[in-house]
């Protein structure tokens, strides 16, 4: 027997304020986690786009082809993001995890069994899937584990870890192909042992908080102090009724594509205009993802400064995706930059922008909807970015191999991030939570 519930995603309340900050850190212990997982995952993502010169002069490969090996990777993402959004929310972040990894690392894995633009297509289909599921896991848990006066910041932090994998991609990709001389599939076979370390510590380690042997009773209160209904469901259909819903899809379809395309194609740019290899274009990539790294930590950072502050949510978000957005314009100049550093600059302060606009985004589903109803809706967003990432990464490869130049993506990502705002804003004025009427078991 069913009846009918209307649910609210509740916003913190007076008590929740008046508790005590605890001494236990178990949940900053999960967030390492968080961190550690989403390295791996652009470690993975990224060794292709590193090898991507040698391997073109290997076999021969065209721009073109090369934007189906990364624009069919965003189709399968985009649909993993949609399986694994929905998935989340009914086996939580625990398994939802160990399923992710487990299944992209196959794919990274399989990367070393073939040669050809169509094979990797092939080969990189598990590792769509699987890395769809990062964030919907990674949101969720931190959903489970942060306040909402946390929460910004917590998502910051492992945001974070996608400038640290592309940091370390170039760097440690250079020395086992280009220092040790390897051949380039132990790339695939190194970086993926890293991914089983990995999914043996979240099994024995990661419980929800009031599973959790670990956690002190002051924690346990800190955390569930902001009330949270998880009896209920919510499908793509019933989330899809709301604005907010729509203005987070929006976001992630306009925002998305620029930093696919970075990651993809910035060693093809750095060698195709500067005349940078496997050998020497790492420095240039370690010093843009180091400045998108603080992008992340001080988005996160100011958004929930302001919060504690007392400023309303929606404000605070919105403040600080505008502060980002200003960030990004000048990248608009970085294709005709006479020296590579001034590229890298211009380039490195568009990734901070990204990546700290991208968190206050990554924050609506904790901040409006309730717990039940967020994996669906973050699948939703990441199937829209992926849509306009597979947009964006099949026009460059055809605009490259026809005209050449990069100079119209750099003005369309220097123009994205105050677009993104305006539809956000346009769709999402108030800010206010998300009432779901969902039908729950008695």
């Amino acid at each position: 027997m069913s009846n009918f519930t209307e649910t609210a995603a509740e916003a913190p309340e007076t008590a929740a304020h008046a508790v005590p900050r605890p001494r236990g850190r178990i949940r900053w212990a999960i967030c390492a986690l968080l961190f550690a997982a989403v390295v791996l995952s652009y470690i993975d993502r990224l060794v292709l786009g590193v090898l991507k010169p040698q391997l073109t002069a290997l076999y021969g490969w065209t721009n073109t082809g090369y934007g189906d090996i990364t624009g069919y990777f965003q189709v399968f993402y985009g649909i993993g993001f949609l399986l694994f959004g929905w998935a989340i929310d009914r086996i939580g972040p625990r398994l939802g995890y160990l399923l992710a990894m487990g299944s992209w690392t196959l794919g990274h894995f399989a990367q070393i069994l073939v040669t050809s633009t169509t094979g990797f297509v092939i080969a990189r289909i598990p590792l769509a899937f699987g890395e769809a599921g990062t964030y919907p896991s990674a949101l969720a848990a931190a959903s489970q584990w942060f306040p909402q006066k946390e929460r910004a910041l917590a998502i910051g932090i492992f945001n974070a870890g996608a400038n640290v994998g592309a940091i370390i991609t170039p760097l440690l990709v250079s020395f086992i192909v280009a220092g040790l001389l390897f051949d380039w599939r132990w790339a695939f076979l190194i970086t993926g042992s890293f991914n089983l370390v990995w999914l043996f510590v979240w099994w024995r380690f990661y419980r929800a908080p009031h599973e959790h042997a670990a956690i002190t009773p002051e924690e346990r209160r800190w955390i569930e102090a902001e009330p949270a209904d998880t009896s209920g469901r919510a499908g793509f259909l019933t989330v899809l009724r709301h604005r907010a819903a729509w203005a987070y899809m929006a976001g992630r379809f306009l925002i998305d594509p620029v930093w696919w395309t970075f990651l993809f194609w910035l060693p093809d740019f750095f060698n195709t205009r500067y005349g940078y290899d496997l050998k020497s274009f790492g420095p240039p990539l370690v010093a843009i993802y180091i400045l998108a790294d603080f992008g992340a930590i001080a988005g996160g950072w100011y958004s929930s400064h302001l919060l504690k502050r007392g400023v309303f949510a929606g404000t605070a978000r919105k403040r600080a995706m505008f502060a980002c957005a200003l960030f990004a314009v000048p990248v608009m100049f970085a294709a005709q930059a006479s020296n590579i550093w001034i590229a890298v600059t211009l380039i490195g302060l568009a990734c901070a922008a990204h990546q700290g606009f991208s968190t206050n985004l990554f924050a609506l589903p904790g901040d409006q909807f309730p717990r039940f109803a967020q994996g669906t809706l973050i699948g939703l967003g990441g199937f829209a970015g992926a849509v306009g990432g597979f947009i964006a990464s099949k026009s460059l490869g055809l605009l490259l191999d026809r005209v050449g130049s990069y100079q119209p993506f750099f003005i369309a990502c220097g123009l994205a991030y105050l677009l993104a705002l305006l539809v956000f804003h346009l769709l999402n004025p108030r800010y206010q939570n998300v009432r779901i009427i969902t039908e729950a078991k008695a």
